[in-house]
């Protein structure tokens, strides 16, 4: 059987900045705090906690004072920043460049990732993730209309034009094409990818929406595509017949943890799993 992995997938830039700031804040302090999941990729995070990072949330920040807080690369607003200020904390900042500039362009804006975004402003914001959320919108207003930066861009495009349909007044929905394209320009590379192979194994934690997206992207391409957080949920029915399998996986997938898997499919370790 013919194993490949995608040379395109894994880290994007603004995780690779994170990861490479969060290892050498703890081989320098050996204990940091992260504020929420640096990635959201499960057996990632279970690395870095060996080597002293530990998850926290927001109602553990005033327990944090003469410590060390990292922000991961989606970013936080103000009030969290400010929060620590007073709590005494330190602040190492690892938001992505990309989401920083479109949290200035909020701010510029006056309008409304996600948390991060939505923070920025004390204006009510609206998140929408699918088209039947926009029955929450008050189109007879104004609408400012951007996108978390990993979205899709047939999706973003798709809920545009139906709010400019929904409106009183089009002119009056203001639409900003926010996406990261060094993680948007993935999904046409991951469909023709997807289909040059028998089987396609997608390599994602469960909460990334990033991986949500590509996985359904590569899956629209080969019905035969499975998604795993790692090895163990590898199932051998998944690849009978296959003389090909593509391993893949979103931006918030290290490239040891693709490797692993597919070593495990090599090898033919597989478990029971869960699709």
């Amino acid at each position: 059987m013919r194993v490949e992995i995608d040379d395109k997938s894994g880290f994007c830039f603004g995780v690779v900045r994170a990861i490479d700031k969060a290892e050498r804040a703890l081989a320098d302090y050996g204990t940091v705090y992260s504020l929420g999941d640096i990635v959201h990729n499960r057996i990632e995070v279970q690395r870095l906690e060996g080597l002293g990072l530990h998850t926290v949330t927001h109602a553990d920040l005033d327990g944090l004072g003469g410590r060390r807080l990292f922000i991961r690369a989606h970013g936080e607003p103000p009030s969290t920043f400010a929060r620590a200020r007073e709590a005494g904390v330190e602040v190492i900042d690892a938001t992505c460049p990309v989401v920083a500039k479109l949290q200035e362009r909020v701010v510029k804006a006056h309008a409304a990732e996600v948390v991060g975004l939505t923070g920025q402003v004390a204006a009510p914001t609206l998140v929408v993730e699918r088209e039947e959320d926009l029955a929450q919108v008050d189109f007879t207003r104004p609408v400012y209309f951007l996108s978390q930066t990993t979205q899709s861009i047939a999706l973003f495009e798709r809920l545009a034009d139906e709010m400019r349909r929904r409106a009183a007044d089009a002119s009056q929905v203001v639409v900003h094409d926010t996406i990261c394209r060094q993680v948007a320009n993935r999904e046409g590379h991951l469909a023709a990818f997807a289909r040059r192979f028998d089987a396609v194994i997608f390599v994602s934690g469960r909460k990334s929406s990033n991986g949500k997206v590509l996985c359904e992207v590569c899956r629209a391409a080969n019905a035969r595509t499975y998604q795993v957080e790692e090895a163990a949920e590898l199932r051998a029915e998944w690849f009978e017949g296959a003389e090909s399998v593509g391993i893949c996986g979103a931006t918030s997938t290290p490239r040891w943890l693709m490797q692993r898997v597919a070593d495990a499919i090599v090898a033919g370790a597989f478990g029971t799993g869960r699709t």
